[in-house]
């Protein structure tokens, strides 16, 4: 039997969705444009993660940052057009989970 082989680009596109948060950062902001304390407070995550993780979607060009110039500064992030094309896929999963995935107490 022949075996299936993976193309790169799938592959590289689920390290970029399996890595640690990112899944969650995506779906966070596909409410819209958020900053940068709100992202953090909803998802529980620590700083130092959160701003890897910003700055790799960022680099994918997934993530927009903008600085928006005030007193204090203001950072806010949000979707470029290839990160509002992973919604479909995060609401499937959204879906498939509400239906299938049990919550266990821990």
């Amino acid at each position: 039997m022949d075996q299936k082989k993976i193309c790169p680009r799938f592959e590289k596109a689920l390290k970029i969705v399996n890595h640690r948060w990112n899944t969650l950062l995506i779906f966070q902001l596909l409410d819209g444009p958020q900053r940068y304390s709100v992202i953090k407070n909803q998802l529980n995550i620590s700083s130092r993660v959160l701003t890897e993780r910003l700055k790799e979607l960022e680099i994918e060009e997934i993530v927009l940052r903008t600085v928006i110039p005030s007193t204090p500064v203001v950072i806010e992030y949000e979707l470029t057009e290839k990160g509002y094309a992973l919604a479909p896929v995060l609401k499937a999963i959204e879906q498939w989970s509400s239906e299938w995935v049990a919550i266990t107490e821990e």
